[in-house]
């Protein structure tokens, strides 16, 4: 199972002191999800030798419209493993549930985002992954805090009906906000989640991570279609 996260400077904590922290919890590796104009600097494969745990470069976009977003995906693309969107307006959940070339619509209802029956069935369509974020349910208090986890059982309820693809995340900022897969699962149960749901959208992350690397290998040319060498010397 992964978790995405902000690191500093999008966050409180280093990449490292995620990475440890995340490795000492059980999770088998961590997406590093920062804002586009927060990056965090590190190297991943260092890091992830040092503690045993995968380290997953992403960015999480963060724009104003579809059309600044849909420039920074295009240049984010080939970088980044990971191309998260940041929702939470009409406009940007459907950009971002209409491009293939994004992973996962994060915080779709946030603020005054909403997300219905088309959107779901776009993102099934697209491959776009939809974000159920823990954070208000962990981290948030009163009447906000119960606005959120309504608008998060409507969002599950629509994903369940649908069969999106989705991901689930605490959303942590600082090591401190780490929470072990099981206590996610606890967390989850008590707002309308199966453990297994919970369990499935943190290993979903991992999937994600498998199948981009996999076409960020000079070798692959399209979905199915792989370049090989041939023991004659020819490449096909």
């Amino acid at each position: 199972m992964y978790e995405g996260v902000h690191a500093r400077p999008d966050g409180d904590s280093t990449v490292s002191r995620m990475a440890l922290a995340a490795s000492e919890y059980g999770f088998s590796g961590i997406v590093v999800r920062n804002h586009g104009d927060n990056p965090a600097s590190y190297d991943p494969t260092q890091i992830g030798e040092k503690y045993g745990i995968d380290v997953v470069p992403a960015v999480e976009i963060r724009a104003s419209d579809p059309s600044r977003a849909g420039g920074f995906v295009g240049a984010h693309r080939d970088s980044q493993t990971v191309v998260v969107v940041h929702g939470g307006t009409a406009e940007l959940n459907r950009f971002a549930v209409e491009q293939p070339a994004v992973d996962v619509l994060a915080h779709p209802m946030k603020g005054e985002g909403d997300f219905n029956h088309v959107l779901a069935q776009r993102a099934v369509e697209n491959g776009v992954r939809i974000e159920f974020n823990l954070a208000p349910a962990l981290r948030w208090q009163g009447g906000r805090r119960v606005q959120a986890l309504q608008k998060l059982r409507k969002l599950h309820e629509i994903v369940e009906t649908y069969e999106t693809p989705y991901v689930v995340s605490a959303d942590p900022r600082n090591h401190l906000q780490l929470r072990s897969p099981r206590a996610l699962q606890a967390v989850g149960e008590t707002i309308g989640f199966t453990a297994v749901e919970i369990a499935d959208g943190l290993a979903e992350w991992g999937e994600i991570a498998e199948r981009n690397r996999k076409r960020q290998d000079d070798s692959f040319i399209q979905p199915g279609v792989k370049r090989v060498d041939c023991e004659d010397g020819v490449t096909r």
